[in-house]
């Protein structure tokens, strides 16, 4: 399913995010939603989100 559209994403999710310092290597790091961060209905770069344990990342795969 498709990371840009926040409509996808629902607290709870397992999904693949991409850090902040891993965009370059694509690193995808797995979690549950906990939080929604960004507020638009979508992003290109995926949406932004809270895992549990506080690792933020944007969505690149939902689970």
């Amino acid at each position: 399913m498709d990371g840009t559209k926040r409509a996808n994403i629902k607290i709870g999710s397992k999904v693949r995010v991409v850090q902040k310092q891993d965009q370059r290597s694509g690193k995808l790091t797995e979690g549950v939603v906990m939080k929604i961060l960004t507020n638009s209905a979508s992003h290109h770069h995926g949406i932004k989100v809270m895992l549990e344990g506080g690792i933020v990342g944007r969505v690149k795969e939902i689970v």
